[in-house]
């Protein structure tokens, strides 16, 4: 199977999507930005996934989708995505918590990571 990545984010700036656009570039990672307050199908897909329109939402997916490869480990009624792995997905990662979750994926080598 192949993942490609994909950031659900918006076109006004926060610390968390600073940090993902930060860790994703100096690793040289690839991915596709999805823009929530252009597109509305990916603004619902968001609130749906995270309960909140939680910017970045970033999503492992597969060949020519934007949804996750799997389905997303659930999170309880009303609790705050920010930095839980759920596996496909994560949610305003604090860059350590990104960076596992990349090994994890598959999108980082975790020899690339403890050395960055």
């Amino acid at each position: 199977m192949t993942k490609h990545l994909v950031m659900y984010s918006r076109t006004t700036g926060c610390p968390f999507i600073t940090v993902a656009k930060r860790v994703l570039d100096d690793y040289g990672i690839s991915y596709e930005e999805i823009f929530i307050d252009k597109d509305m199908d990916a603004r619902q897909r968001v609130l749906t996934w995270t309960g909140f329109l939680s910017v970045p939402t970033l999503v492992a997916a597969t060949d020519d989708t934007l949804l996750p490869y799997i389905e997303p480990a659930p999170l309880p009624t009303g609790a705050s995505p920010r930095g839980i792995n759920r596996g496909a997905m994560i949610t305003e990662a604090s860059a350590d918590q990104l960076k596992d979750w990349l090994v994890q994926n598959g999108f980082l080598n975790n020899a690339d990571r403890i050395e960055g």
